[in-house]
């Protein structure tokens, strides 16, 4: 059913087995141990873009928590309208909450997977007869991993296992060999929470949030030291393993996103400062200014400072206001005083350029005789 999984997992542990038991030997207990471990590195160096994905994806779902907050709040009697309005939020900044996840979602099959390959080593077929085959590994394959011990305790023995199936293993070599596993894989386990939530902005947190940090800094270890009574030896070396890495690839990961934001803030700063002017200058025309209008306002400016007055110079005097007329006098009817004198100069012309058209005053208008 899950043979998906399980071909994929038994072929990187065929390979590691194979180069390790070239070296160590196939029967040797730590070629098998060695052969787990790395597969581990391996599927989780396959993983590792989405791990970063990951660890971005909850750096920018720590930015916009308090939006997250306020719609909470706003909608908190409307679900469906809060949901719609969150994955809007996620949408606008780029956050997939899947992308979250998938590191975490992918490593529970390989768990189920490589527990199902090491349980099949020592597995009865429905005949009665022991199991030759396993997936990629052949019948010597089988056979050395079952005649494989560490410390004299094998890889499918684990603390509660009953005493028909251990056989001729002794169940104090597999209790030395399994506890210290399940205290280190608490401890790392711990310990890798402990990176994960010193990294989240306190500000942020709601109290889920508080409920998860106390369940993955206490309850999950404390699964691993009680349930890894259960566990056989390999899929302990496995937690370990995969706990041991998920620490050291957070530190690394954590450490290069912290330089990169910081190169970010560093060039920001640096090309605020290149565009501000320096002390001292002086600034620049807007572009778009005409230097008409410039001049302008410095020629207006230069008017409006001549006509004010100097230090100690008195005002100039305002021109005398005209007597108001009297009641029930008409206004005279006056003539610019440069009509008038162009009418007499008219007239002087006139009487040089044509003779006699020189109206005589001394002649009656009637008669057009002269008085006596």
């Amino acid at each position: 059913m899950l043979d998906f999984i399980y071909y994929p997992v038994s072929f990187i542990l065929w390979c590691w087995h194979w180069v390790f038991g070239k070296v160590l030997g196939d029967n040797n207990g730590a070629a098998w141990a060695l052969a787990i471990v790395f597969l581990v590195f391996s599927l989780r160096a396959i993983m590792f873009k989405p791990f970063v994905k990951q660890v971005r994806s909850m750096r920018k779902m720590q930015e916009f928590a308090p939006e997250l907050k306020k719609i909470q709040k706003k909608y908190a009697n409307d679900r469906q309208r809060q949901a719609a309005e969150m994955q809007k939020l996620q949408q606008q900044h780029g956050f997939s909450p899947l992308g979250g996840c998938l590191p975490m979602l992918l490593q529970i099959p390989v768990f189920i997977g490589l527990n199902h390959v090491l349980r099949s080593f020592g597995s009865i077929l429905p005949n009665g007869q022991p199991r030759t085959e396993n997936y990629f590994f052949d019948q010597h394959g089988v056979e050395s991993y079952n005649a494989a011990t560490i410390f004299g305790a094998k890889l499918n023995n684990f603390i509660t296992e009953p005493a028909a199936s251990l056989g001729t293993v002794d169940r104090g070599s597999v209790i030395l060999v399994a506890v210290p596993l399940m205290i280190a894989a608490s401890i790392a386990t711990h310990f890798t929470a402990r990176h994960s939530v010193s990294r989240q902005n306190a500000a942020a947190a709601t109290s889920q949030t508080a409920i998860m940090n106390k369940v993955t800094l206490y309850l999950f270890p404390l699964g691993v030291l009680v349930f890894g009574a259960f566990f056989l030896i390999g899929l302990l070396l496995y937690w370990l393993s995969n706990n041991g890495w998920t620490l050291m690839q957070q530190r690394l990961v954590y450490n290069k996103i912290d330089k990169e934001e910081e190169e970010k803030k560093t060039e920001a700063v640096e090309k605020r400062n290149a565009l501000a002017p320096k002390p001292g200058q002086k600034p620049t025309r807007k572009p778009g200014t005409a230097a008409g209008s410039t001049a302008g306002s410095t020629a207006g400016t230069a008017a409006k400072s001549s006509a004010a007055p100097k230090p100690g110079q008195k005002p100039a005097a305002k021109p005398a206001a005209k007597p108001a007329a009297k009641p029930g006098t008409k206004p005279a009817a006056t003539k610019p005083a440069g009509q008038a004198k162009a009418t007499n100069g008219s007239r002087a012309a006139s009487s040089d350029e044509v003779p006699g058209l020189i109206s005589d005053s001394s002649r009656s208008k009637k008669s057009g005789r002269k008085k006596p």
